[in-house]
């Protein structure tokens, strides 16, 4: 794999994809991953399933009361000091189990969230994460989601809106179009460049601020969007070079935008087509561009990298 990085903070970005394999009991994650794991979901918030998230916070009870991430339940301890597994809670059961405490750095860390992690393993079937950077670097990069309440209703939990998934830290994301035009979440995340790949003419853009690139008015659903990569792709670097953060989207934010998604990393980082499709389903899992659209990246990849290295015969794609 050659990437090309024009950026120091992209080396990270493929970490968590390629070290998959090699994961065990207890696995750091990024504050990307978290904030990608908070915010999935189509009509309805994946928070709103039972057994989709248990995120522990492990500081103190003044400082979990002060302030703690969306979703966070604090942690407990026996008479002894010992962290104890959340009453009412399957761990075994949740698709993600996440620990954080005020600044974990890494898994040997003899801090709160390794402590209570190790507890957490004991019963998980998939790997505990422990949140590097913890509390203080996560809320520094998603300050609107901090919060301080605690319970949350079935009715509540539904009606949360998820923010756009993050594919580039802090630079590039995707989302639908009701995303795109909500102020609040173009002011959380602040983005300043719109690329519309929804092929469908909106007036709701008018007035966001943004540079805004949209696609050609769509024919059908094969359309052909291949011929939008390189504009978009050129679009991107120049926003993406010139500070600004960048949101793709569509109109359900599944298909088009994470097929241009993968475009943008062929192009940006040299990576392949089988490269950016991982990344993509670690960013929102149920991305799913149609075929049409996966013929037209194996073009790109090959239009790009000189030859193709993706063989999407694979069930996979």
């Amino acid at each position: 794999m050659h990437l090309s990085f024009t950026d120091p903070s992209n080396h990270t970005f493929l970490r968590g994809v390629f070290s998959a394999a090699a994961m065990a009991g207890v696995v750091l994650c990024e504050a990307t991953d978290l904030y990608n794991i908070l915010n999935q979901g189509a009509r309805v918030s994946s928070l709103a399933e039972s057994n989709y998230l248990l995120l522990i916070d492990a500081r103190t009870k003044q400082e979990y009361d002060e302030s703690h991430v969306l979703m966070a339940k604090r942690s407990k301890r026996d008479a002894n000091g010992d962290f104890v597994i959340p009453a009412c809670v399957e761990v075994e059961s949740m698709r993600y189990c996440v620990v954080y405490d005020g600044h974990a750095g890494s898994v040997e860390d003899c801090g709160p969230a390794a402590e209570c992690a190790a507890v957490l393993e004991q019963c998980s079937r998939n790997p505990v994460q422990i949140l590097r950077g913890g509390y203080e670097d996560f809320s520094a990069c998603y300050p609107f989601l901090r919060t301080q309440k605690i319970l949350y209703s079935p009715q509540e939990l539904e009606e949360l809106r998820p923010h756009p998934v993050e594919i580039l830290p802090g630079r590039l994301y995707m989302g639908d179009r009701t995303q795109a035009s909500d102020q609040q979440v173009l002011k959380d995340l602040k983005i300043k460049a719109l690329v519309d790949v929804s092929g469908e003419p909106s007036s709701a853009l008018i007035g966001s601020g943004c540079e805004v690139l949209a696609s050609p008015p769509a024919d059908s659903v094969e359309e052909d969007l291949s011929g939008f990569f390189q504009e978009a792709c050129r679009f991107t670097d120049v926003q993406l070079g010139a500070g600004a953060s960048v949101l793709l989207f569509s109109c359900r934010g599944v298909s088009h935008c994470s097929a241009m998604a993968m475009a943008f990393l062929i192009h940006h980082l040299r990576c392949t087509l089988q490269e950016a499709w991982a990344h993509m389903l670690k960013c929102k899992n149920n991305m799913r561009p149609n075929r049409g659209f996966v013929q037209q990246l194996s073009a790109w990849e090959r239009a790009v990298l000189g030859e193709e290295r993706t063989d999407i015969s694979e069930p996979s794609f």
